[in-house]
């Protein structure tokens, strides 16, 4: 790995941005840039809120840690490709459905996979099955920002104002009354599956990056057959929405005992509570190698297509 590593030039860690997530990311970026330096690699760290995108252009390879709007959302990805630079993670088109809730689980329902029952306010009807409690969440966030359970009418009236202070798009979905799962994709990998507990009413954003109650259980305590078929599903639901080089799947199970997919993320938190670099360890892999991987993905995919381009 580290002849690999020697070829690559100039890194630019892109961290920060303006959107509702720009904490999280500053944290996800710097750990990315430490472990990189760490790596012997040039890496600078460039934040597109102070900077612009202009610079990126004599960068070699970028590592994408924009969470949340204009890093997630194919914006960034967009800019990437018309510089040429290569970048780690999911293209145009998969970064934008996959911050998109709605089309995500459209979807994957149109793809046959489980995904709860759900309903975009104020543009489709909730399903005459559909009681409470629900969950709303604004299409387009993050890092369970804006996102609240309900239990009855005046409870959904209320959450969906405050969604709407983040999103014009707000989903309802059904409530899934279960343990909560998620799954980390490097390459074409499906790492062990993360069980999250806590003891809040989902997992919120405290829960995410602020509380010392939330656990992770890694192994998830799931026997061989589920962990399999878990990871499975996981992988198809990634590729499903196209994604690449690498992200997270969250998942839950209902009282039935059934796999329910909640959402894709195409750029994960890499902070000191963030779940992908906790499966990476669980799988053998330690931080600096886990970025890494994720950074040499990036380098030989887009010189993969580079190569066709050429001989076509």
């Amino acid at each position: 790995m580290k002849q690999r590593l020697a070829r690559i030039g100039r890194v630019a860690v892109l961290a920060g941005g303006d959107s509702a997530e720009r904490s999280v990311s500053l944290k996800s970026g710097a750990a990315v840039h430490q472990a990189l330096r760490q790596l012997g690699l040039i890496a600078e760290l460039v934040d597109p809120a102070d900077t612009g995108v202009a610079t990126l252009k004599g960068f070699d390879v970028a590592f994408v840690a924009l969470h949340g709007r204009g890093g997630e959302d194919g914006v960034i990805q967009g800019v990437l490709d018309h510089l040429g630079v290569p970048y780690t993670g999911s293209g145009v088109m998969a970064s934008a459905i996959g911050m998109d809730k709605v089309r995500t689980k459209q979807l994957w329902k149109g793809a046959g996979l489980p995904t709860p029952a759900f309903y975009v306010d104020g543009v489709s009807e909730a399903p005459a099955e559909m009681g409470f409690p629900r969950m709303v969440k604004p299409s387009h966030e993050g890092s369970s920002i804006g996102m609240a359970k309900v239990d009855n009418e005046a409870e959904l009236a209320a959450a969906l104002a405050e969604a709407r202070r983040y999103d014009s798009e707000v989903l309802v979905e059904a409530w899934v009354d279960g343990p909560e799962y998620t799954v980390a994709v490097v390459g074409d990998q499906a790492l062990p599956s993360i069980r999250l507990r806590t003891p809040h009413a989902f997992y919120d954003f405290e829960a995410k990056y602020q509380s010392d109650t939330t656990e992770y259980l890694c192994p998830a305590g799931l026997d061989e057959a589920d962990e399999q078929a878990l990871r499975e599903l996981s992988l198809r639901a990634f590729r499903v929405v196209g994604c690449q080089g690498w992200g997270r799947v969250d998942v839950m199970r209902d009282e039935q005992g059934r796999w329910q997919l909640l959402e894709v993320n195409t750029v994960p938190g890499m902070t000191d509570h963030s779940l992908v670099p906790m499966a990476a360890k669980a799988a053998g892999d330690d931080f600096a190698t886990l970025v890494a991987r994720i950074l040499l993905e990036a380098v030989y995919r887009f010189a993969a297509d580079r190569d066709r381009e050429q001989s076509t």
